[in-house]
């Protein structure tokens, strides 16, 4: 029985893999629970994001990543390699082969961190490609062709912009500003509004069910429950769109600059190809109300998010091991 080859989207919010063959077989968050007493693992991924916030002082639930790059080596380890052995990928005699996806910006040193996590977590050669890459092609462009596509790939630690062509990544930008940086804004927006104390799963309720970036396009209400900082007793509060809108306003802006400074020093024929095919979001912050409409306006090009924006990173993964002998990678080490 030989091995599978595997792909990873090692993300800080969620965790896919796809195997050669079968697809997108696993999309978990990035999650550990660890007791702190005995520092042995006791759930990983969606059991252990249900136990944060909600867990007894010698029980941790971690996110071994953060802003894309592992920020806790040994957890991040032990985590994927409880998600390997569940898969059951690995051959009688042979181990996989492990394709990686990284934001464009990182250290040799972080690149190194992830290789070895993968090494030890059961893969035999391990390969690092660039994300905004894999995202493009999981999204259904061609960027094998000598004309430009722009991508931009908001994920949940990093915010990705890049133009490609031929292949390759021609201008790009990396930034630690992406869907945890929105559930932090509504948290302290709701802290310091209301003195309601609130935890990050409600955060990311109010984003994901009521927040708007484009004003004036959403108007919908949420009743939100939290502790009180005056009374520290339970409360409810009603929010709204707007107020979202306007809490999430300074990071959005940031992105968008972000997305303007790659046009800027983007060749102009390059430029010119953008006008025509138009911007493709992807990853989970892609799903955000409005950024879409947002983004076209501050840009001046169309923009479009694609068909399954968190699963385009994955999906590229898969076309790239189709064709992994083929495609020269980044191989560290």
């Amino acid at each position: 029985m030989f091995a599978k080859d595997i792909g990873i989207d090692l993300g800080t919010a969620n965790l896919l893999i796809h195997v050669k063959g079968k697809g997108i077989v696993l999309n978990e968050p990035s999650v550990v629970a660890i007791d702190k007493n005995t520092n042995r693992v006791l759930a990983v991924g969606e059991e252990a994001r249900n136990m944060v916030g909600r867990t007894p002082g010698n029980i941790v639930a971690i996110r071994p990543l953060k802003d894309g790059v592992i920020a806790d080596f040994d957890v991040t380890e032990a985590m994927l390699k409880h998600f390997i052995n569940k898969l059951n990928v690995k051959g009688f005699l042979s181990k996989p082969r492990i394709l990686i996806c990284c934001p464009t910006n990182i250290t040799s040193v972080e690149q190194k961190a992830i290789r070895e996590a993968a090494e030890k977590s059961g893969g035999k050669k391990v390969f690092l490609e660039e994300e905004p890459k894999v995202a493009a092609i999981g999204a259904g462009m061609d960027i094998f062709q000598p004309s430009g596509n722009m991508v931009v790939d908001i994920g949940g630690g990093t915010t990705d912009v890049a133009v490609l062509s031929m292949g390759d990544i021609v201008t790009s930008s990396s930034i630690k500003m992406a869907g945890d940086q929105f559930d932090a804004d509504i948290l302290n927006y709701v802290k310091k509004e209301y003195k309601l104390l609130i935890g990050e799963r409600t955060a990311e309720n109010i984003k994901v069910n009521i927040a708007t970036v484009f004003p004036d396009s959403r108007h919908e209400e949420l009743e939100i429950r939290g502790r009180d900082m005056v009374s520290g007793l339970p409360r409810t509060i009603t929010i709204t769109s707007s107020e979202v809108e306007g809490a999430l306003r300074e990071s959005i802006s940031v992105i968008v600059q972000a997305a303007k400074n790659v046009l800027e020093k983007t060749p102009p024929e390059l430029s010119a190809d953008i006008i025509d095919r138009g911007v493709i979001l992807t990853g989970g912050g892609a799903l955000l109300h409005g950024i879409d409409q947002l983004l076209a306006e501050e840009l001046k090009v169309p923009v479009f998010v694609a068909e399954n924006p968190m699963d385009c990173v994955a999906i590229g993964t898969g076309v790239m091991l189709e064709n992994i002998d083929k495609i020269p990678h980044r191989r560290i080490g």
